[in-house]
């Protein structure tokens, strides 16, 4: 393979498909954002590959023999903490993309993705921000429904939970909104015309007041209550 360019992605494939798998490496290293540091066809070689290299981004399938993706999620980030880990996978289960997303993974994308959406995708993980393909949006709510209650007391008057959402602004409601769209930030700054900055710290208050770690839990929040 060819050695890494210091400003590119590096990055480690894991898929057992051979074909498959070499495609996507000639796919990605035709592409000068990135560099394919290392490659593996199952969970006990990713991790190796994975520990040798300290990749920045995993492309992680999950159907591989012996231990699938989602059950390497802790194994990988334990070996090289620093990779975000993307999903690449046929699989369109809710269960799937729940356990992924629950396991740490920063994205949940389906092997019909063309080029330009996962050179995004990859993009924007390393920019801190997540991706899920259109087509698994709709089954966010179902994968990854909150616990009733989850950051919030029960009102013992009426029983029912109060929620957390009730705390944010209406700006911030409106970013969240976009956030379960899968908007950047960018394109929430665009969208209303205000800095990137600024929708940054929309965010991290969004995610303090709502008890919630991640923008794909953030999307889920949202979605589970109609904000999408």
């Amino acid at each position: 393979m060819t050695p890494p360019a210091a400003a590119t992605i590096r990055v480690l494939v894991v898929d057992d498909h051979t074909l498959f798998r070499r495609g996507l490496i000639a796919l990605l290293t035709g592409d000068g954002r990135f560099s394919v540091v290392a490659e593996a066809g199952d969970a006990g070689e990713a991790q190796r590959r994975a520990a040798e290299t300290q990749p920045d981004v995993i492309l992680l399938d999950n159907h591989l023999p012996g231990v699938n993706g989602v059950d390497a999620l802790a194994g990988l980030r334990e070996v090289a903490p620093q990779a975000r880990v993307l999903m690449l996978t046929v699989s369109e289960d809710s269960r799937d993309l729940g356990a992924a997303l629950r396991g740490g993974a920063r994205g949940y994308l389906l092997k019909t993705v063309d080029s330009e959406y996962l050179a995004t995708a990859i993009l924007r993980t390393m920019a801190g921000e997540s991706t899920i393909s259109p087509e698994m949006t709709g089954k966010l709510a179902d994968a990854f429904q909150p616990p009733r209650g989850d950051g919030a007391a029960a009102d013992p008057a009426n029983g029912v939970a109060a929620d957390p959402i009730h705390s944010l602004s209406p700006r911030e409601r409106e970013i969240l909104a976009h956030i379960a769209r899968g908007a950047s930030n960018k394109e929430i700054a665009r969208a209303l015309d205000i800095a990137e900055t600024t929708v940054k710290i929309h965010v991290q208050h969004i995610l303090r007041k709502l008890n919630l770690s991640s923008r794909v839990q953030a999307a889920v929040y949202a979605t589970s209550r109609g904000l999408a």
